[in-house]
């Protein structure tokens, strides 16, 4: 880890300067301050808009005010926290512009020119329009004010200076807004749009370089520090366009639930948006080419193995997920078949069997049954055993889970 830092410190001392020297901040004007007036139509269009981006989820602490800040934010390099957006003059957005807010969307800078951290993912918000940003303006400066001083981050060094934002920008950034592809039909382009600014769906389903850089596309990734694995979004041959417009509204289908941060996103965000751009997006991820197979063939596990985790499953799963896996949706999600159960990570699986699994309540799923937890009941041994008999059972095909990748997962945060 040190020898990462350093790292860091010798490349971002190099490309400071140049950085410095050679800005690429982008001005669009606004068409005209009617844009972030705060009408009816500005104001709804910008609070439809904070909820495609899920803002309250980064804004809001737990029993706080929404969007008045403070929910802590780990990352590999330190801690950050949410910063008050309500119009509070003093430790809000009161003082600010609606050019001042344009720029920290499109360029990663507060108001006074500081480089913001882009655990705030302006590298995803650059692609939304100025329109949308002085909706989004409106919006935030029509709640009411909450005095509430931001927290100051607790970053580790070097990764705490200006110095190192401003090579990390050099490296990994460059503004500019979404620009529609003319080859495709509006369906399309909107569902981009979504996905690629305001849902900011690659912070999370890409992997990310040891700055902290999300990899371009959508094939997938660890959620650093969170410890969850965001499965790929190319959706597998099979799926229904409807199927998967009522997973991201819902966060349940007869083949899959959502668990984890996308149980928030659904809860927070994507049920509340109109079956349109939510069609959108299903019509974007299906236009994706379809997933890679594995680079390796998974080694079946030893039959030692599979009769331990199905003594586990008949005693602990089988009353709910059934002896075929196939669960009984949408209280019970399938496990045969399960794309995500049967990635080349386990985490999610590992976790879910620890601390239960919960799916988001959703005007379309009212009353969204849970999973218990049994890490009081299993040791790590029997959870390898029966994570790893549901992972290569009923034709599902993935590797052994060992009681050495089950532990770290005992403590983990929940969040």
């Amino acid at each position: 880890m040190k020898r990462r830092y350093w790292l860091l410190l010798v490349l971002v001392m190099a490309a400071a300067a140049v950085g410095w020297a050679w800005p690429r901040d982008q001005f669009i004007a606004s068409n005209a301050a009617a844009d972030w007036a705060p009408t009816t139509a500005n104001v709804a269009r910008g609070a439809y808009l904070a909820r495609a981006g899920n803002c309250v989820g980064c804004h809001t602490v737990r029993g706080g005010a929404a969007y008045a800040g403070g929910r802590a934010l780990a990352t590999p390099f330190g801690t950050l926290y949410g910063p008050n957006l309500t119009p509070d003059a003093a430790t809000g957005l009161g003082a600010w512009s609606a050019d001042d807010f344009w720029g920290a969307l499109h360029n990663g800078r507060a108001r006074g020119g500081r480089y913001l951290y882009p655990a705030f993912p302006f590298p995803h918000y650059t692609k939304t329009t100025r329109a949308d940003s002085d909706a989004l303006y409106a919006y935030l400066r029509s709640l009411a004010p909450v005095r509430r001083q931001n927290v100051a981050h607790a970053m580790d060094f070097p990764f705490n200076t200006q110095l190192a934002l401003a090579g990390w920008r050099l490296f990994f950034f460059a503004p500019g807004v979404f620009a529609p592809a003319v080859e495709q039909g509006a369906s399309w382009n909107r569902g981009a749009y979504l996905v690629e600014s305001l849902g900011h769906c690659s912070a999370c389903h890409s992997s990310r370089n040891a700055f902290g850089a999300s990899a371009a596309g959508l094939a997938g990734g660890m959620i650093p520090v969170l410890n969850w694995y965001a499965p790929s979004l190319h959706v597998d041959a099979g799926w229904r366009q409807e199927e998967l417009v009522q997973l991201l509204q819902t966060g349940t289908t007869p083949r899959a639930t959502v668990f984890g941060p996308m149980a928030e996103v659904v809860a927070n965000s994507l049920q509340y948006l109109t079956p349109q751009d939510v069609n959108a997006m299903a019509v974007y991820l299906q236009a994706l080419p379809p997933p890679g197979a594995a680079a390796l063939p998974v080694a079946a596990p030893d039959d030692a193995a599979m009769a331990a985790g199905l003594r586990l499953y008949e005693k602990h799963c089988m009353a709910c997920h059934g002896s075929d896996g196939r669960g009984l949706a949408p209280a019970y999600p399938p496990l045969a078949g399960n794309r995500t159960l049967t990635a080349m990570q386990s985490v999610n699986a590992v976790r879910i069997v620890l601390h239960g699994g919960f799916a988001p309540g959703t005007a379309g799923n009212v009353r969204p049954y849970g999973m218990p937890p049994f890490a009081h009941v299993l040791e790590d041994e029997e959870v390898a055993q029966v994570v790893t008999y549901v992972r290569a059972s009923w034709g599902n095909q993935a590797g052994t889970v060992t009681a050495a990748q089950v532990n770290p997962y005992r403590s983990v945060p929940l969040e």
